[in-house]
Formats: C-alpha cells, sequence, structure tokens
C-alpha cells in the first residue's frame, strides 16, 4: 500500500483528535555480524487516529518517525522480558509483530482496547451487529402496531350516566375503612365492604364554612328538613349528580331566605 508521505505527516500533526495517546516503549532489535542481535527498548510518544498508530521521537516532535496500519491484525498480550507488554500481530506470515510496553497495568489495558478497536473490520461488525438490533427493533414495532389495541369499553362508567354499573379496574384501597377517589371510583367517603360482607359508615361530614354571624356550623342548617340532612352516600347511591344536588340544597334554602329578607325590606 502507498501513502502520502506528505498528507500522511499533515494528519498525524493536525488538530484532529487523537484516539488515544500516550508514551510506549517500543521494542527494537539491531543485527550484527555473524548473526548476533541485540534487543533494546526505546521510549516513545504514541498518538492513535482512526485505523492509524503514528509514533514520535519526542512529544512535542514536527514528524512522526513511522507509523502501523491497523488492518489485518491481532492485538494481544505477549511474554517479554519487561512487564506491561502486549504485541500487535499481523495474519501476514512474513510480517513482525511490534512489541509495546506500557507503564503500567491500567495503562496497558487501555491502549489494548484502543487498539482492538481501532481497524476498520471491528468498525464493519459494529455496523453489522447495530443493523441487526435496528431490524428486530422495526420487526417488533410492525408488529405491535398489527395487533388489535384495547378496548375502552371495560373502562369506568360516567359520572353523569348513573345507568351504566361502575366496572371496578383494580381492588380498592381502603383509607381508614373507606374508599378513595383513586380506588375504584367511589368518591371520598363512600362505606366500602368489610371483611363479613357488610358496609361500614361513612365517614363524618366536613365541617361547614362560617354563617352570617361568625360561628362556625359543624353540623347542617337547622332549616333543612331532617330528611334533607341525612346523606344520600351509600352503597346504592353512587351517581355524582345526586351528591351534587344534595350538597347544594344548603346553598338553595340560604339564597331563598335572603331573597324572602330583601323583599320583606323593600316592604
Amino acid at each position: 500500500m502507498k501513502l502520502n508521505e506528505r498528507s500522511v505527516a499533515h494528519y498525524a500533526t493536525c488538530d484532529s483528535p487523537a484516539d488515544h495517546a500516550g508514551f510506549l516503549r517500543q521494542r527494537v532489535e539491531r543485527h550484527h555480524h555473524h548473526a548476533h542481535h541485540s534487543t533494546s527498548y526505546q521510549r516513545r510518544w504514541f498518538v492513535l487516529k482512526g485505523n492509524l498508530l503514528f509514533y514520535f521521537e519526542e512529544r512535542d516532535s514536527r514528524e512522526p518517525m513511522g507509523l502501523v496500519v491497523l488492518e489485518g491484525c491481532t492485538v494481544e498480550l505477549c511474554e517479554a522480558a519487561e512487564e506491561f507488554a502486549f504485541a500487535i500481530r499481523f495474519d501476514d506470515a512474513g510480517a513482525k509483530a511490534c512489541v509495546l510496553v506500557a507503564d503500567g497495568h491500567a495503562a496497558m489495558e487501555a491502549w489494548v482496547k484502543a487498539l482492538s478497536r481501532a481497524s476498520f473490520d471491528y468498525m464493519r461488525l459494529v455496523v453489522r451487529e447495530l443493523e441487526k438490533q435496528l431490524e428486530e427493533a422495526c420487526k417488533s414495532l410492525a408488529a405491535c402496531r398489527k395487533s388489535p389495541r384495547r378496548s375502552n369499553s371495560g373502562r369506568k362508567r360516567h359520572l353523569s350516566n348513573p345507568a351504566l354499573g361502575p366496572v371496578q379496574e383494580k381492588p380498592a384501597v381502603l383509607e381508614n375503612g373507606y374508599c378513595t377517589w383513586g380506588s375504584g371510583g367511589e368518591p371520598s367517603g363512600s362505606p366500602c365492604p368489610d371483611r363479613d360482607g357488610g358496609y361500614s359508615k361513612p365517614p363524618p361530614l366536613p365541617p361547614r364554612r362560617r354563617s352570617a354571624g361568625g360561628s362556625a356550623a359543624a353540623s347542617p342548617m337547622p332549616s333543612l328538613p331532617l330528611a334533607l340532612q341525612e346523606s344520600p352516600v351509600s352503597p346504592e347511591t353512587a351517581c355524582f349528580s345526586k351528591l351534587h344536588n344534595w350538597y347544594g340544597q344548603e346553598i338553595a334554602v340560604l339564597r331563598r331566605e335572603w331573597l324572602e329578607r330583601q323583599q320583606r325590606g323593600n316592604l
């Protein structure tokens, strides 16, 4: 593979973000006469950009000393005299392995992970896996859209239509022995069946507003008939319109008395 040295050198030193960078010691083998060779490790500054691994003599060097193209290779730990060593091995039988040594265990793991994910072969596998997951998600979504939707006929009846019986979607929640609005469609204060199958008494009514004289009325107005003072809240009366009419009787009585006083004052 041919590379344009000027373009590669510019890419190595330009402001484009690096995927990984740091100091590593690179194994260098020197061959001497009579088939004698020695091995040494030189400290270099390595920069990983895409699938290209550049190495510089110093961190501030303007041009790279060389590069390793991370295609058709594997990154694995290796046995060496130096600790924290790993190697980049190529599939080509004639290619030499690039042995590198990190400063510590954490740095070695970070470099092995970054170099293993740098090749286009790895990116191709990731794209295929993501495409597979997307296809399965689209199939699942299409199946959900084709399935029949749940009917709303089983929901709670409308409060303004007493002819429809209440459908309780979940068990009633008891608070101090009485149902609540959110438990089964019944208003707060309606009796709930106890363990013996009967109905307990409804809770006491809330205190009335203060009268014109300033005293608080803890009970219904005296002018109301006795039959009207009894709350319609019972197991048989769960209609909101009945409750609304009953609680509005007090206002109707007060309004009627006020109109009578106005008429007497005008006479």
